[in-house]
């Protein structure tokens, strides 16, 4: 097996993420909206990224333990199916744990880690290398929705987009196929998407997953706030805001919100934003799919499956999709 030559440092850390004033833009928007929202990214913070770590070791959450124990199982599958000597691009790369499963059967050309919170990313970038020091990395801070173009400089093989944990669920159908749509177009006709998807399962075990019993979720969640109240600035106190989640059977989605305790303002960028008593913020969506619902999804994208692998218990599932001819 040959690997390609390397043209461009090995390291490279490069920033493409939004302006000031249209990160404050944006979450001025969502909190003059009715209801009221905050975009799930901005959850990740240096030290909501750490709580997302721990929730992931939570018992009652299973996505992350049941993901990795099916890209460890079939990583060589995956790696016939997606090729060798790729520029594989991760974004929402976070911790790059994941990535480190597949790694040696994919021998990638370039590893591209994408991820909003850059002082992060660089940290789990350089882990990764002590342990891959072959890899040839460029860790990209940035929202992937809003990156029109991958860096350069990479290696001209074929693009494989991994996007795993579920985190397409946190998008609405029609978001989620928008986003879908931009990941073909970045890869390209001969590009594919490794991605991990929830599956939809019994209301008991998906709201337990949401509410651990050691409260992480519900600290992660009022995290989000203490972000704000550094990236606006702004004034939330986020302890006294509730906890809330809960799965909606009929849309087949988590909704996580954070609970007003009282009739109060908040200073958000020098703008005064009212909150009624139990008035709810809404934090993140995560819906949950059946294959054929994820096929669709797929397919109105412009996209279709090519294999899918399953746990026994059939509580996830890792697609591989390629553009439709």
């Amino acid at each position: 097996m040959s690997i390609a030559p390397l043209t461009y440092p090995v390291f490279r850390f490069v920033n493409q993420a939004q302006p000031a004033t249209s990160v404050v833009a944006e979450v001025l928007q969502g909190l003059k909206a009715s209801p009221k929202q905050i975009s799930p990214k901005f959850f990740y913070d240096a030290y909501g990224s750490e709580l997302f770590e721990s929730i992931t070791e939570q018992p009652e959450y299973y996505p992350t333990r049941t993901e990795q124990h099916i890209l460890q199982a079939y990583a060589g599958e995956i790696a016939q199916a997606m090729g060798q000597e790729s520029v594989l691009v991760e974004p929402g790369a976070g911790n790059c744990q994941k990535v480190r499963l597949l790694l040696d059967a994919l021998r990638p050309a370039a590893y591209v880690p994408i991820d909003i919170s850059g002082d992060f990313l660089q940290l789990a970038a350089s882990a990764l290398l002590e342990d891959f020091p072959w890899l040839s990395l460029t860790a990209t801070q940035a929202d992937f929705t809003q990156l029109m173009s991958l860096p350069d400089s990479l290696p001209l093989q074929p693009r494989r987009l991994f996007y795993p944990g579920s985190t397409l669920g946190n998008l609405n159908p029609d978001q989620a196929t928008g986003f879908l749509n931009h990941a073909r177009q970045l890869v390209g006709s001969d590009g594919g998407l490794l991605i991990g998807v929830d599956l939809h399962k019994e209301t008991r075990i998906l709201q337990a997953a949401y509410n651990d019993a050691a409260g992480i979720t519900a600290r992660f969640n009022r995290n989000v706030l203490s972000h704000l109240n550094r990236l606006l600035p702004a004034d939330f106190d986020a302890s006294e805001f509730k906890h809330i989640a809960c799965y909606n059977e009929a849309l087949q989605r988590i909704e996580m919100y954070l609970e007003s305790p009282r009739d109060h303002w908040v200073c958000c960028a020098d703008e005064d934003i009212k909150l009624a008593c139990n008035e709810r913020i809404l934090t993140e969506y995560s819906h949950k799919y059946t294959p054929d619902s994820f096929a669709r999804l797929a397919n109105t994208a412009g996209l279709q499956i090519e294999q899918c692998w399953q746990d026994a218990q059939g509580f996830f599932a890792v697609f591989y999709l390629t553009p439709q001819l």
